[in-house]
């Protein structure tokens, strides 16, 4: 019987998941074809960083509570997407207030997917972009047509924690992420590590 927590049948990961804190809030902005992946990444965030949480993308209806707090001036809000010619990116500012809190809206979904939720979204146009450089390739390759220089969805939380200058949370994410991917392979194959 699969573990009710991780998914996994034969090798339960949940005693390594690290408990870490952020001084920003994540918002994986879920396409629902993404919802029961066994190869979606974004769940690790969601069950290692309590300040992430997950909100379902409709085309026709965007979600009221992250519109809500994309009014609220506490909050400095970033979509985390590559920049095009009517929407460039800048570098993360940090703010200068003390309750001042940074928020990221990541796109949980296929870069195609994804593509078309920007496009078909004008709420996140109007949002700041922040697009993410990655320091290394990608270790993701659970997927099909996985593109050079893309990064799944943990992997660029892994990316905004290093910018953030949380290198310790940033490696302990990453380390569970390996262990996932590791793990995900010999699980699905019918084997215990």
């Amino acid at each position: 019987m699969a573990c009710q927590r991780c998914g996994f049948q034969f090798n339960c990961i949940c005693d390594i998941e690290p408990q870490l804190q952020s001084a920003a809030d994540f918002v994986l902005l879920t396409h629902p074809r993404e919802c029961n992946k066994d190869t979606n990444t974004g769940v690790l965030m969601t069950r290692a960083l309590p300040s992430c949480r997950v909100e379902m993308w409709h085309r026709t209806q965007p979600p009221q509570r992250l519109l809500d707090q994309l009014q609220n001036p506490h909050y400095q809000a970033w979509l985390v997407f590559p920049s095009d010619e009517q929407h460039l990116a800048q570098p993360l500012t940090l703010p200068t207030a003390i309750d001042a809190k940074i928020l990221f809206i990541i796109l949980d979904a296929t870069w195609q997917e994804a593509r078309k939720m920007v496009r078909k979204s004008p709420w996140l146009s109007q949002l700041p972009r922040i697009a993410i450089t990655p320091q290394q390739t990608s270790n993701y390759a659970l997927r099909r047509n996985q593109q050079p220089g893309h990064l799944c969805t943990c992997e660029v939380g892994i990316e905004l924690l290093n910018l953030l200058q949380q290198p310790q949370a940033a490696q302990q994410l990453q380390t569970y992420f390996n262990y996932f991917i590791n793990t995900y392979h010999a699980d699905k194959s019918g084997h215990a590590k």
